[in-house]
């Protein structure tokens, strides 16, 4: 297969592009396009086959749910059973980097829902993956753009590093502005359950709904028998070919261990921006200064790439903090370690 990358600038002015797009969703094509959090790997959500299709590119384990995409908050409606929380949800943060988990409709087939009654919804603000969406007619079923495990792209670039060949097209729209998936929530009555932190934190979602409760499985591994009913809750994720150990302990004593290791190891090291200076040059990528999360967040998965690609035998970086956006970063690094963390006394 031959993959189109089209770069989209201004989405008003290049509908025509976009509306090419659409046509190969309608058709059961593949259209990777770029939202707030990451790259999405789009297809039609109504249609079984298409959702099969974006399995298959990926790699990715079918009981492991996809997200749709709406055009506009209202939506969901259709294709779930929405209810008075998910309007307060909805009206708080959407558009914007929110999923809510809601029971399916039929029109949803449960090979996009990883064979579960409920579907994980959510409405981008990225100006490319809206129009997208408001053209093809369709909610747009839409997992990372990478191949299953691997970090999440935060451009075009790094999606054709994945799937060129695999997809029919590829929009570019730049940089992702967030560069971590989207908070995801299930509603039970009058509380939310967090079952992957993002953009949209635990202490936000605290000023819409007063009873949230953080799922084990942010912080920790699922069970081997146990389902995963949201993205991002099971499977080795993020994670590059390189082994990563995340590194706990005071900021002077990590340092100090990774000056010690670059003269003794080929490590790649993601440092904060404070750091670069008092480590040898070779591997190093920063990725934000110490209390910059959203840079850190920003940063994280392209970093994590690059870091792949430096010829490294091992990859050293920071246990974020579990508070704010750290609790996001956490969950994330966490999994690309696979839950590897080494204590720095």
């Amino acid at each position: 297969m031959q993959t189109e990358i089209i770069r989209v600038i201004d989405p008003e002015r290049q509908e025509g592009d976009l509306r090419r797009a659409a046509d190969v969703l309608r058709a059961g094509g593949l259209v990777a396009f770029p939202t707030e959090t990451v790259y999405g790997l789009g297809g039609d959500a109504t249609d079984d086959g298409a959702a099969r299709k974006i399995y298959a590119a990926k790699g990715r384990p079918s009981d492991n749910p996809l997200i749709i995409h709406i055009a506009e908050p209202g939506d969901a409606g259709r294709y779930a059973v929405t209810n008075p929380m998910y309007h307060r949800l909805a009206k708080a943060f959407m558009p914007g980097p929110l999923t809510v988990i809601l029971p399916r409709r039929e029109i949803i087939p449960t090979s996009v829902t990883g064979g579960l009654e409920t579907v994980a919804v959510r409405c981008p603000s990225h100006p490319v993956a809206h129009r997208l969406i408001a053209l093809a007619g369709v909610p747009i079923a839409a997992p990372s753009a990478n191949l299953s495990g691997k970090p999440s792209p935060t451009c075009a670039e790094d999606v054709a590093q994945d799937l060129c060949g695999r997809v029919e097209m590829i929009l570019d729209g730049g940089a992702c502005e967030i560069g971590l998936e989207s908070t995801i929530v299930k509603i039970d009555g009058d509380s939310l359950t967090l079952l992957r932190p993002g953009g949209i934190t635990y202490d936000a979602l605290c000023m819409v709904c007063d009873r949230v409760t953080v799922a084990d499985a942010v912080t920790h591994q699922l069970a081997a028998d146990e389902r995963p009913i949201s993205p991002g809750m099971k499977y080795r994720h993020y994670a590059p070919a390189t082994p990563v150990v995340l590194l706990d302990g005071a900021p002077e004593a990590v340092l100090a261990f990774l000056r010690q290791e670059q003269e003794h190891r080929r490590c790649a090291i993601l440092c904060y921006d404070e750091e670069r200076a008092a480590l040898l040059p070779e591997r190093v990528i920063p990725v934000g200064g110490r209390q910059d999360l959203a840079a850190q967040a920003n940063r994280l998965f392209h970093a994590l790439r690059e870091a792949d690609r430096a010829g490294a035998d091992i990859i050293y970086a920071h246990l974020p903090p579990m508070e704010g956006l750290g609790l996001a970063l956490y969950n994330r690094m966490i999994r690309a370690a696979a839950h590897t963390v080494r204590k720095i006394p």
